[in-house]
């Protein structure tokens, strides 16, 4: 069973550290280069000098002077958080999710309480593995999803912080252990974070290295969106298909979406045209994993796809539907993994809201 529980966070105090919105930033996997940079200049207290430090020292140096100088507070009493966040996605519709921030005990996969739905990387774990040892403290939380209605619905009164479309109000714990005890969770962004967690837990061997801090939220959300993520390729893959009915990429992105889901079905674009691949027993995202990797890149956005096709910078591109949650779920729970790049949860987790302390 899931175990969750509230936790005393660690929170800026923006009378020092100045205010909130120079001080948070996306999630540090998401920072390019030049993202990094600019979040560094920004503030000389953005959490980015946390969760990409020039070196794993410098960052454990700078949470303990924040904590001292009273940049960073912890808050006196455990609570829950419900989470709130406005967005526009890649569609132009305008949503709010929302989700329950919370200090989870980790388990490794084998128990089914928490699901994986894609493979990890060496190199990724063991750079957040020693920036954890060296802080100890959860730096940014993972997103998980739960079936089933969520105990919480809305905040009350005005929240106790509040950026860029963000909100979080504190919570009574009152029931919310319960609810989530029979739930099996399913990762949906943080799986590398989640495994170096679970590393971390293994050789310290306290109680205290078994919690991290995730955010929880329903499928049944309607603010939870998977957006599509397509594939170009630099070369014409090997095992393109060569035959079909060639249409306007635009109309075979209508006739894609009128596909039913127990086709596996994408838009395959090269410089002589498009049409729409379709095959049975499979989902999307595995129809196209058969195409190979090399010269592969991704982005969700079918624009700049097509646009990198018709340049000639790319020689073909699959436009793709969104991954539905509910096959990611069966994936899961069947102890499968899925193609990289399967899904698109939008928007990114905020990092510098609530920090968990070990």
């Amino acid at each position: 069973m899931a175990l969750v529980r509230p936790f005393r966070a660690v929170r800026y105090d923006e009378e020092r550290a100045g205010s909130l919105g120079d001080l948070v930033a996306p999630p540090y996997d998401v920072l390019d280069d030049a993202g990094r940079r600019a979040h560094l200049e920004r503030s000389p207290h953005n959490v980015v000098h946390l969760t990409l430090p020039d070196t794993e020292d410098e960052a454990a140096r700078t949470w303990r002077s924040w904590l001292d100088e009273g940049i960073l507070v912890r808050d006196d009493a455990e609570a829950f958080w419900l989470l709130e966040q406005d967005y526009v996605g890649p569609d132009g519709v305008a949503r709010t999710r929302r989700g329950i921030v919370a200090s989870l005990r980790v388990e490794p996969y084998e128990r089914g309480v928490v699901l994986p739905h894609e493979r990890t990387h060496r190199g990724p774990k063991e750079g957040r593995l020693r920036l954890l040892r060296a802080v100890g403290a959860q730096l940014e939380p993972i997103f998980l999803l739960y079936e089933g209605l969520p105990p919480v619905s809305q905040g009350e009164g005005p929240p106790a912080l509040d950026v860029d479309g963000t909100r979080l109000w504190r919570m009574a714990a009152v029931g919310l252990e319960e609810h989530f005890e029979s739930l099996q969770l399913l990762i949906a962004d943080g799986h590398h974070r989640y495994e170096t967690a679970l590393a971390f837990h293994e050789e310290q061997g306290t109680e205290e290295s078994a919690w991290m801090l995730v955010v929880l939220v329903s499928t049944s959300d309607p603010g939870l969106t998977i957006f599509p993520t397509h594939r170009v390729f630099d070369r014409l893959p090997r095992h393109a298909w060569v035959e079909g009915r060639d249409v306007d990429p635009e109309r075979a992105l209508e006739e894609l979406a009128a596909i039913p889901y127990d086709r596996a079905a994408t838009v395959q674009v090269t410089r002589s045209g498009a049409f729409v691949m379709e095959e049975p027993g499979l989902l999307d995202v595995e129809l196209v994993d058969r195409m190979g990797h090399d010269g592969i890149s991704y982005t969700p956005d079918a624009d700049e796809a097509l646009r990198r096709v018709r340049s000639g910078e790319a020689e073909a591109a699959y436009l793709m539907r969104p991954t539905r949650i509910e096959d990611v779920f069966a994936v899961a729970k069947r102890g499968g993994v899925m193609p990289q790049k399967s899904t698109y949860f939008y928007p990114k987790l905020l990092s510098g809201l609530l920090f968990h302390p070990l």
